[in-house]
């Protein structure tokens, strides 16, 4: 037997998983705070569930862990938070209320190829709102954005755009309906291929050049020239998508989050589903160059996987945890050995020190003390090399006494506290 973890799995160290934490606490505190309700959905999924939006040519359909129950039915492993999701509005529709505004951080598994920033086993964390339409809400996700990286001490630059937008450039640039998926395919690449090598992809998919040159041109634009220059369009999606940005951006502009924004014409999010304004969070210090957070309106994948004659809009956007992580992973302020305030070392009073550890974390301190009776000199290095920052030795006389000194071990000062005034620990931690 070879004891390894599975490929594209990781096993975290306390000290890794402290800055885990403490990541996903703050994203908690900041959606609770906005109020967004905290769901869990199972990870075990009915495979036609999780397959049922996808065709048969879709790579998806590949990376789903497919197995089986005692049943012998097929299950898979579920491979994002969306499906899902919908999935619990389905079945609890009648249990919520609508609009209803979750939040979800749980894990995730995709079967496919592992390299940097993909991995087969990886926790996901989305917010996202069913039941609500227009740019009020859209705007509320970017504040969103802007206050948890803002808590999170990363500065942040977010792109966004419409994908009514994209679709209403490309018809006026004269281009057939089937082509605007894989015309909008090439268009997200703008920032990354030269004009040269953009020409060629476009001309790989059936465009000629005046299309060409059309796309070319609206691309550059920004969202008042755009506004200007099909002030009278009769194009309607394209009318929409320009309504739409500059309704947000006047929003953006009043929340006075503006300036942690970037209207990009090209952004697309790559997938199908997004059916309105999208959004794409970026680091601005160069740690990272992929995003690090996206989402936007997907108006029809609910409706649609419900199937019940109803409407429901939904809006969301997601966290990169992997990303974030990298990017706190250093910080010195986080880079703690240990997460605990206090060592207790017994001298011969095991009993009562373990009853003043009790006392203690009913005081909210994190307590842990020493149990193999080590020598005193031991118990203090085991505490200088995990960085605890205060010791207690309680030896008989401190039990005689009725007191005890904390010690701290950075700066090696002594406080005396006495048993029945444990509450003046407090002045010193």
């Amino acid at each position: 037997m070879i004891i390894q973890n599975v490929k594209g799995g990781y096993d975290f160290l306390p000290k890794e998983q402290r800055i885990r934490n403490y990541i996903n606490g703050v994203l908690k505190e900041v959606f609770e705070r906005f109020g967004y309700q905290p769901i869990e959905t199972p990870i075990l999924c009915y495979f036609d569930m999780l397959a049922g939006k996808y065709d048969e040519t879709n790579d998806i359909l590949n990376e789903i862990y497919k197995l089986k129950d005692q049943g012998n039915r097929q299950l898979g492993l579920r491979y994002d938070l969306t499906v899902p999701f919908a999935k619990f509005i389905a079945l609890n529709k009648n249990e919520i209320r609508l609009p209803f505004k979750r939040y979800e951080i749980n894990k995730v598994f995709r079967d496919g190829p592992v390299k940097v920033g993909r991995d087969r086993e990886f926790t996901q964390c989305d917010v996202d709102v069913v039941g609500l339409s227009g740019e009020m809400i859209d705007a509320e996700l970017v504040s969103l954005y802007v206050d948890a990286f803002n808590k999170l001490q990363i500065p942040i630059n977010i792109k966004y755009n419409s994908r009514k937008l994209m679709s209403g450039l490309i018809i006026e640039a004269g281009i057939e309906e089937d082509l605007i998926s894989p015309t909008i395919t090439i268009v997200d690449k703008i920032d990354k291929l030269t004009e040269f090598e953009l020409t060629n992809e476009f001309t790989n998919i059936g465009l000629n050049n005046d299309q060409i040159t059309k796309l070319l041109e609206y691309f550059k634009l920004d969202l008042k020239e755009l506004t200007k220059k099909f002030k009278k369009t009769e194009n309607t999606i394209l009318k929409e998508g320009l309504e739409e940005l500059n309704s947000l951006t006047k929003y953006l502009k009043e929340l006075k989050i503006l300036k942690y924004t970037t209207f990009t014409p090209s952004l697309a999010r790559g997938q199908d589903y997004y059916t309105g304004n999208v959004f794409e969070v970026y680091e601005t210090t160069g740690k990272l160059t992929g995003a690090i957070g996206g989402g936007g309106r997907y108006d029809k994948m609910v409706t649609e996987f419900i199937d019940d004659g109803n409407i429901y809009p939904a809006v969301g956007i997601s966290f990169g945890l992997t990303s974030i992580f990298a990017l706190l992973k250093d910080r010195e302020d986080l880079n703690k050995e240990t997460n605990l305030d206090i060592f207790i070392i017994p001298m011969n009073t095991q009993i009562e020190s373990l009853k003043l550890a009790n006392e203690l974390r009913n005081l909210g301190y994190k307590i842990d003390l020493e149990m193999e009776q080590k020598k005193l000199k031991k118990s203090l290095d085991y505490c200088n090399k995990e960085q605890i920052p205060y010791v207690i030795i309680l030896g008989e006389d401190e039990i005689t006494n009725k007191k005890f000194k904390l010690k701290n071990m950075f700066t090696r000062e002594e406080y005396e506290i006495e048993m029945n005034n444990l509450e003046k620990i407090k002045e010193v931690i």
